[in-house]
């Protein structure tokens, strides 16, 4: 078992949901599935941080590239000419893993730090 799959396990909780996925993206043809592979690892580190959030993300990805294959649409004209584009649009319908507040959270301290403080920030002062 990889290291990956053991902390999608931890992370995602139900098993059953994590082999169900990974079967389904077994049976891809291979540049559906190495496309998936490879979003896959990238959600791991910026998708949602709570297992069902993440379950239901990666159910959903692997439907998007069934459902393309079963059509016969190249992976390319899937996820379009900017990989990181079509990610980062994906990741939108899903909550906010860590690094998102993070992002944000430094944002804010950045445009305290510069004086740049707003009205939304007044109360934040971590």
């Amino acid at each position: 078992m990889s290291i990956l799959t053991r902390f999608a396990d931890k992370l995602i909780g139900d098993k059953r949901r994590w082999r169900a996925y990974k079967a389904r993206t077994r049976q891809l043809p291979d540049s559906y599935r190495a496309a998936v592979e490879a979003f896959e690892r990238y959600l791991m580190v910026f998708g949602p941080s709570d297992g069902a959030s993440v379950a239901s993300m990666f159910e959903d990805l692997v439907d998007l590239f069934e459902q393309s294959a079963a059509a016969g649409t190249p992976v390319r004209a899937v996820v379009g000419e900017d990989p990181l584009e079509f990610v980062e649009t994906f990741l939108r319908n899903y909550p906010e893993g860590w690094t998102s507040k993070e992002r944000q959270r430094l944002v804010r301290a950045i445009d305290r730090a510069a004086g740049d403080r707003t009205s939304t920030d007044e109360g934040d002062l971590r």
